[in-house]
């Protein structure tokens, strides 16, 4: 049986990378991707100069325009940072079938068997990586080893621009030496107690024996256990079809005025439709999200017989959950909305939509993808703050931070 290899691919600081592509005057600048220094804003992205000054993905805004004043702050560009991520996806697709995508910015490839197409996995890695630089101007980091748990460590340790090698046989050494916390696995809830045991490395959680390991932790327990020797038998998944696609904003100042919250709604809708439509689906539920300022979230949904892609179709489905369970006095700190109930009728389509609505949802698509975000609004939404009106809940949160 041939041995095992995957590599682990990461793009460095993703969101600020993308938008020294679009503006090349950025680069090298301290840049933070989020949303504004209000008291709800917070950093999606920052480019590395920026984490020089300690600004960290998902801090206040306001707190790291403190520690770097200098930043230039960005409201984000999801539409091309979702572009430029399926790039990154079909140039890895070049290599092998399968390519399991994690989140915008990083995949699994297992590349077992493929030496005599690509040469060996370490030789592999570096062209994938180049081709990364040079075709689309990007930064990676990339991890090469015999499991998922490996290549992922091993992309960590040499960022940005790192490529690292695990040699088979030596899983357990390469893990011994780094911090517990490095594990994929251990979270925030897990360290407390493996520090009043004096767990430290990884190398300490392999002294741990697994029956007290699985009596505290249960099957998590187990896989602590495997983890730490350096063992992951779990395979490569291919991307599978979304089971619902959705999008939500939080906002600067909780609002009352329910016309204000449909506007929001409707710039929510958009996005949602237009993700619908470049993956060929429509869908038959629609569910809103409300959370007010106690935190109290209310979640509806809404099945109608008719699939649906058309923005003006998804609009009026949650407007009518909206005004049904809208009542006086509420206040909305967050509104989301979502699509499930999924089939693909339109992904092998040459002429993706069919109805009016359909069609002009189409168009709308086509002339932002060929001229921008803003080249095209609704009247309604013009006067929204345009990191309202680009600010992709989902997607920003699709960014992996694990420098």
């Amino acid at each position: 049986m041939a041995q095992r290899w995957i590599i682990h691919a990461d793009l460095d600081a993703f969101f600020a990378s993308v938008e020294e592509r679009l503006d090349p005057s950025l680069k090298g600048k301290p840049i933070i991707v989020g949303g504004g220094p209000g008291r709800r804003g917070v950093v999606a992205s920052a480019s590395y100069p920026a984490r020089v000054y300690g600004v960290k993905s998902a801090m206040p805004t306001a707190q790291a325009l403190r520690l770097c004043p200098q930043a230039i702050l960005l409201p984000g560009n999801p539409h091309e940072y979702g572009r430029v991520s399926q790039k990154v996806i079909d140039l890895l697709l070049d290599y092998t079938p399968l390519v399991e995508q994690l989140s915008i910015d990083e995949a699994f490839l297992d590349v077992t068997g493929c030496q005599r197409l690509w040469g060996p996995p370490e030789e592999m890695a570096k062209t994938i990586q180049q081709r990364i630089r040079q075709e689309l101007s990007l930064s990676s980091s990339l991890g090469v080893g015999t499991n998922k748990l490996i290549a992922k460590t091993a992309c960590g340790q040499n960022k940005p621009g790192g490529l690292t090698l695990v040699p088979s046989s030596q899983e357990a050494a390469f893990l011994a030496p780094l911090p517990v916390e490095k594990l994929w696995g251990v979270g925030e809830a897990i360290l407390p107690k493996l520090a009043a045991w004096g767990v430290r490395t990884i190398g300490d959680l392999t002294r741990i024996d697994i029956a007290l390991l699985q009596r505290e932790f249960g099957i998590v327990g187990q896989g602590l256990y495997l983890h730490g020797r350096g063992i992951d038998p779990s395979p490569v998944v291919p991307e599978v079809p979304a089971k619902s696609i959705g999008h939500e904003h939080t906002f600067e100042e909780d609002l009352e005025d329910p016309g204000e919250v449909e506007r929001r709604l409707l710039a929510l809708v958009e996005k949602v439709g237009r993700k619908l439509r470049f993956h060929g689906a429509r869908g038959r539920t629609i569910t809103l999200r409300l959370r007010t300022p106690d935190f109290v979230t209310i979640t509806r949904s809404r099945t109608v017989a008719q699939p649906m892609a058309a923005d003006q179709e998804i609009y009026q489905q949650a407007r009518k959950l909206l005004h049904r369970h809208w009542r006086p006095g509420m206040k909305a700190r967050l509104v989301g909305v979502s699509v499930s109930n999924l089939d693909y009728p339109l992904a092998k389509q040459l002429t993706l939509l069919d109805r009016p609505l359909d069609r002009l949802s189409q168009t709308l698509d086509w002339i932002r993808e060929h001229y921008g975000e803003e080249a095209i609004r609704r009247g309604s939404l013009m006067s929204l703050p345009k990191i309202e009106r680009l600010q992709d809940a989902e997607v920003l949160k699709g960014e992996n931070h694990k420098e």
